[in-house]
């Protein structure tokens, strides 16, 4: 699973135009402005449409306009995270204040998540003015119900929630019909069977992509040793960056590096004999 995104991804890089489409197109919304984002309602639907059934969307408030509602959304989300195991900090006392580019940072990361998890392919039996309607401190247990079950058929997508996987258990026998049973419960297996392999492939990808980000913090953290005003003259520092910097992906540039720095030496030699 793709939950910690090295900055250097691709995802952000994405423009605020593509953002906004993307959300108004899945969420059935008309946002212009990337900060009309900031209360994290639209964050949470999000979520709520790569996993139906996990967020809790009547403790979401879409017309949260104080710092204070809008916080109560993000720990909504937080606690979403949490229950899927998403390895993602949530900078909510930056992104209250409405803040484009910290909005914008955010809403790149989430695309490229919920981009991992569903393929980029938008859910189509999802309803998202309905479950909109379901937001807000008052609740109608029942319809709450219906709802939760109408978004079973989505319920593949959702390989991190075991509350999905309980769901169907509990729906798949009041389908009955006879044959309706038999193939409901050999198609029942076959997702099974699906989740288990993409939950395998996630956990590979989130490996290699840990891994991936812990070397670039190395190589970020060498980059910026570099930039030091008294070192980024000296020909070690110079050699570095040569390594650093190389455009050619297949080809070592530890060969010019190493002449550079020979040849950086043997002047330095000449001038200190020259003197002496």
């Amino acid at each position: 699973m793709a939950s910690n995104i090295g900055m250097m991804d691709s995802a952000y890089f994405v423009g605020r135009n593509e953002i906004l489409t993307w959300i108004n197109n899945r969420l059935q919304l008309n946002l212009s402005r990337i900060e009309e984002a900031a209360s994290g309602a639209v964050q949470c639907q999000m979520m709520d449409m790569t996993y139906p059934g996990v967020v809790p969307m009547h403790k979401v408030n879409f017309d949260a306009k104080t710092e204070y509602d809008m916080i109560q959304n993000y720990k909504v989300l937080q606690d979403v995270f949490n229950k899927l195991k998403i390895e993602k900090h949530i900078e909510v006392n930056r992104l209250v204040k409405g803040r484009p580019l910290d909005n914008l940072e955010f809403l790149q990361w989430l695309k490229r998540y919920c981009d991992s998890v569903n393929g980029g392919i938008m859910n189509e039996n999802y309803n998202p003015v309905e479950r909109r309607s379901k937001g807000g401190k008052d609740r109608n247990s029942k319809s709450s119900q219906k709802t939760t079950k109408s978004l079973q058929a989505n319920n593949m997508h959702n390989s991190g929630s075991g509350d999905t996987v309980d769901l169907n258990k509990m729906s798949g026998p009041k389908q009955g019909r006879g044959s309706s049973v038999a193939g409901g419960a050999t198609y029942s297996e076959e997702i099974q069977a699906l989740s288990k392999e993409v939950t395998n492939l996630k956990l590979s990808v989130d490996h290699l992509e840990k891994e991936r980000d812990f070397y670039f913090a190395k190589l970020r953290d060498i980059e910026i040793l570099c930039q030091i005003p008294e070192m980024e003259d000296l020909p070690m520092t110079v050699a570095i960056k040569k390594i650093l910097y190389a455009d050619d992906a297949k080809e070592s540039a530890l060969e010019e590096a190493q002449e550079y720095l020979s040849e950086a030496i043997n002047t330095v030699e000449t001038e200190v004999e020259s003197e002496a």
